[in-house]
């Protein structure tokens, strides 16, 4: 990932020289540089809840005029342009790192632009996030070690399951409920922050609509199973199924679907003329 500072130049090295903007936005590079420093210290100590606002101002500059001349403008030049570029083609196949569901279309502050102006051009700060998030998470900043949302660049947690989900049957119909089942190697806080962080961005519901669609295109893969050997088979189909996804993503939505699925006898059995015993 870029610095800071060199982000910064790249934005800014083809600012006007109108009303002394290039001359201003230069004079500022040393305090996007230290305000970067403060950023990384903070993300490294795992405090990027106590970092004060007022550290993060322009002399001389007012907030929303640097985000305007940085960010806004100088996201459209040609250096700014390939930072934008670069950020928005890191996540793997455009999917956005805080749900893992939309495709990728914003880039979100991680902390606000309007609170951290000097971190506005930040590559640290800057994630590729789809709109849906973008929206629910607005201007917020952490205000807690609990309340701190997931930072894809800084918390590492997709090597370890953390993602369960439990079957609910339901007039003939089965659907599936997801929830935060932490490892036994997270500390409480961290915990917190991913079960936070998965009721803010709404997750049990949006992996519950993924799962629909999965049981959907896998029924008729699971009846022809059913027909062949019974729920042994089709607990087989369906283990092979999760296992093929959940080998690239310990977290997957459709891995867990499947994993949470071969686990219930009821959906493996099926109708009750099936035999309990298969």
């Amino acid at each position: 990932m870029r610095k800071a500072s060199d982000s910064y130049q790249a934005c800014v090295a083809r600012s006007t020289t109108a009303e002394g903007r290039r001359e201003r936005l230069l004079k500022a590079a040393d305090t996007v540089r230290k305000a970067g420093q403060m950023l990384r210290e903070a993300a490294a100590a795992r405090n990027l809840h106590d970092l004060d606002a007022k550290g993060f101002t322009v002399p001389e500059i007012a907030g929303s005029t640097f985000v305007d001349w940085a960010y806004e403008n100088g996201m459209q030049t040609v250096g700014g342009r390939v930072i934008r570029d670069e950020l928005m083609a890191a996540p793997p196949n455009e999917r956005c790192p805080l749900c893992r569901q939309g495709t990728v279309r914003q880039l979100d502050h991680y902390m606000p632009k309007s609170l951290f102006p000097a971190l506005c051009v930040d590559p640290l700060n800057l994630v590729p996030v789809c709109e849906r998030c973008n929206l629910i998470k607005g201007n917020k900043r952490p205000d807690s070690a609990e309340n701190t949302i997931l930072h894809p660049y800084l918390d590492r947690v997709s090597h370890e399951s953390w993602l369960d989900a439990r079957a609910i049957h339901d007039f003939g119909t089965v659907r599936l409920r997801f929830f935060v089942s932490p490892p036994a190697s997270w500390d409480a806080t961290l915990t917190t922050r991913v079960k936070n962080h998965f009721t803010l961005f709404e997750l049990g519901k949006r992996y519950a609509i993924e799962a629909n669609r999965a049981i959907s295109d896998v029924t008729y893969g699971v009846d022809r199973q059913r027909k062949r050997g019974g729920a042994r088979m089709v607990r087989d189909y369906l283990q092979e199924q999760a296992e093929t996804r959940l080998a690239v993503d310990l977290n997957s939505c459709e891995g867990v679907t499947y994993r949470t699925l071969a686990a219930d006898d009821l959906y493996c059995h099926g109708p009750s003329t099936q035999d309990p015993s298969n």
